[in-house]
C-alpha cells in the first residue's frame, strides 16, 4: 500500500461559533412556568425548586436561595444556629464560583450575604450560554424589571472559578436600560447579579431585586430574614419562583464552538493510478494480469484514509461519489474533521 506524507501547509484549523435555542420547547423564550408539588414537598425542595415549562418531564432550570448566616430556613439542629439549608446552598455556590469559603459574593461593588442561583438544566444547552441573549423578567411589588448581561459593554472580561463573569444589568438581550443610571445597576445595591455563561448559571443579588422601583429594583419581597427553628411562611425559593411566574418571560440561547480541522489531500498525476486489489496481480509472477491496466491505468478514488507515522488508521473520509484518476488527472480532496 502506498502512502503520501502530509505537509504542514496541508492543514488548516478553523473555529466557528454556533448559537441555538436553549429551552426544551425549541423556542428561545419561556412564558409559563411550573413546579412539581412532589419535588417541592420532598427534602430536595428545602434546597431548590425545579422549574418546568409545560409538562413535568423536562426540567428547564432550578431556583435555589442561599444565605451565609443560614437565614430563610429552619436550622438542621436547634442547638446549632446558622447551619441550615440556605447556609449549605450559599456555601456550595461560594466554593463553586468563588473558590473561597471566606469570601462573599460581590455584585458591582456591593457585598451580598445572600444569593439566588438559577442553574440551567445541563441538558438544555450544548457548551455555554450565548452572551447577549439573556432577558429575564422579575415581578415585584413595585414593578417588573428585565435583566440582561453586560457583555456588550465590557472591554476586559472577568474570571472566577466557574469561568467568565458578567454583571447583570437592567435591559434586554444585551442592551442596557439607561433610565436607571449609566451602568444599568441599581443606585445603591450594585448590579442585579452575575451571569456565568460557562456553567450555565445566573446568580441573582436579592438586595438589588428588593430595592424600590425608584432605585431601580422591583420591590421584590422574599422571606430571607427568618432564622432559628421556625421556617418562614413563604420560602425564598417560592418567592423568587412566583416573581419569575409574574414576569412571564425568560429568554435565553446557547452557544457552541465547533473546531474543524481541514486536511487537503493532493493525489498528483503520477500517484494512485494503479489498483491495490490483489486480483490484478499474478500470484506467481507478480505481473499485472490486464494489459489495459498497464498501458492506460485508471482507478476510482472512493475513500481517503488518514494514518499516523506507525501506519495506524486514525480516520476515514468517504467521497460522495467515486473520483476518476489516471496519469492525466490530479485531484484536491478536502477532508473536514469536526471536534
Amino acid at each position: 500500500m502506498s502512502y503520501t506524507r502530509l505537509n504542514s501547509d496541508d492543514f488548516v484549523v478553523s473555529a466557528d461559533s454556533i448559537s441555538a435555542t436553549l429551552w426544551a420547547n425549541g423556542a428561545p423564550e419561556i412564558t409559563t412556568f411550573y413546579t412539581s408539588s412532589t419535588q417541592v414537598a420532598s427534602s430536595a425542595g428545602n434546597y431548590y425548586y425545579n422549574v418546568y415549562e409545560s409538562t413535568l418531564t423536562d426540567i428547564q432550570f432550578a431556583v435555589a436561595y442561599g444565605n451565609s448566616d443560614g437565614s430563610g430556613s429552619a436550622n438542621y439542629n436547634n442547638a446549632v444556629d446558622g447551619k441550615s439549608y440556605t447556609s449549605t446552598i450559599y456555601g456550595q455556590w461560594q466554593d463553586l464560583v468563588i473558590g473561597d469559603e471566606n469570601t462573599n459574593f460581590n455584585f458591582g461593588g456591593i457585598t451580598a450575604t445572600d444569593i439566588f442561583a438559577l442553574p440551567v438544566e445541563r441538558a438544555r444547552y450544548k457548551e455555554k450560554i450565548f452572551l447577549g441573549s439573556l432577558s429575564l423578567s422579575i415581578s415585584g411589588s413595585g414593578q417588573t424589571i428585565t435583566l440582561t448581561d453586560n457583555s456588550n459593554y465590557v472591554t476586559a472580561v472577568q474570571y472566577c472559578e466557574a469561568g467568565r463573569v458578567f454583571q447583570l444589568i437592567s435591559g434586554s438581550q444585551g442592551v442596557k436600560n439607561t433610565s436607571i443610571n449609566s451602568d444599568g445597576y441599581t443606585s445603591a445595591s450594585g448590579s442585579y447579579g452575575w451571569l456565568l455563561p460557562d456553567i450555565g448559571t445566573i446568580v441573582l443579588n436579592p438586595l438589588a431585586l428588593a430595592a424600590s422601583a425608584g432605585s431601580g429594583g422591583a420591590g421584590f419581597q422574599y422571606s430571607g430574614s427568618s432564622s432559628g427553628s421556625a421556617a418562614p411562611i413563604l420560602s425564598p425559593n417560592a418567592a423568587l419562583y412566583n416573581a419569575i411566574v409574574g414576569g412571564a418571560s425568560f429568554y435565553l440561547n446557547s452557544e457552541e464552538t465547533i473546531t474543524s480541522d481541514y486536511i487537503f489531500c493532493r493525489p498528483r498525476s503520477s500517484e494512485y493510478n494503479y489498483s491495490e486489489n490483489p486480483s490484478f496481480i499474478s500470484g506467481s509472477t507478480g505481473e499485472v494480469l490486464y494489459s489495459d491496466f498497464i498501458n492506460n491505468p485508471q482507478t476510482y478514488i472512493t475513500t481517503v484514509g488518514l494514518y499516523n507515522d506507525t501506519n495506524e488508521l486514525l480516520a476515514v473520509a468517504k467521497l460522495s461519489r467515486p473520483l476518476v484518476k489516471d496519469f492525466t488527472k490530479e485531484a484536491l480532496i478536502r477532508v473536514k474533521l469536526d471536534f
